[in-house]
């Protein structure tokens, strides 16, 4: 049954992280052919520099969500479900 419940977990967090490399991957070819846009059309503003750095902040968001899914996720969840049910005892 835990085996059960530590896999489900598990898997999770591998599709979170393949979340993750997947929109890493679109960042970094979307902003390269923006990039390739701005310095082909008009290499003297660098407005490419704005969905770069929008999305980037997005992008560093969805990375530092995955760091604490793991200390505030299903396991947090766990032990402070546990807690409360020992404090109500």
């Amino acid at each position: 049954m835990e085996q059960d419940e530590k896999y489900i977990r598990a898997k999770k967090k591998v599709q979170n992280l393949k979340a993750f490399y997947i929109h890493l991957t679109v960042y970094v070819l979307v902003n390269i052919m923006l990039f390739a846009i701005n310095l082909s059309s008009d290499a003297g503003n660098w407005w490419f520099l704005y969905p770069l750095g929008g999305w980037g902040i997005g992008l560093a968001v969805h990375g530092v969500s995955l760091l604490f899914y793991g200390s505030l996720g299903a396991d947090w969840e766990e032990r402070k479900i546990k807690e409360y049910m020992e404090k109500d005892r």
